[in-house]
C-alpha cells in the first residue's frame, strides 16, 4: 500500500500539509468540510497543489512532518518544481486534478 504526503491551498492563501492512504478519499472529505475540527473545513474549497508517494507510513508521517516546519516559500518551491508529478499521482488515485 502506498502513502501520500499532500499539500492543499486553502481559499484564503494558507497551506495545509496532511498524509494519507487514499488521497482522493482525503481530498474529497476536505473539500466536502466533512473533517470535524480540520483547519481546512473554514478554508474551503482547497485545491491539491503538492502530493509525494511514499511505500511505508513511517515515510509518509516523518514528510509530512518535514513540510509542515518548512516555510510558505519553500512549500512553494516544492510545488512548482513537482506540478507535473501531483496531477499524474491525483489522476492515478481516479481524480482530476486541480480545481
Amino acid at each position: 500500500m502506498a502513502y501520500f504526503v499532500y499539500i492543499l491551498k486553502c481559499s484564503d492563501g494558507t497551506y495545509y500539509t496532511g498524509y494519507t492512504g487514499n488521497l482522493l478519499q482525503r481530498y474529497k472529505q476536505h473539500q466536502s468540510g466533512s473533517i470535524p475540527r480540520s483547519y481546512t473545513k473554514s478554508r474551503r474549497p482547497v485545491e491539491l497543489v503538492w502530493a509525494g508517494e511514499f511505500e511505508t507510513k513511517e515515510e509518509a508521517r516523518a514528510n509530512e512532518k518535514k513540510i509542515k516546519r518548512w516555510k510558505t516559500e519553500r512549500k512553494e518551491i516544492l510545488i512548482q518544481e513537482d506540478e507535473k508529478q501531483t496531477a499524474q499521482i491525483f489522476e492515478n488515485e481516479g481524480g482530476k486534478g486541480k480545481n
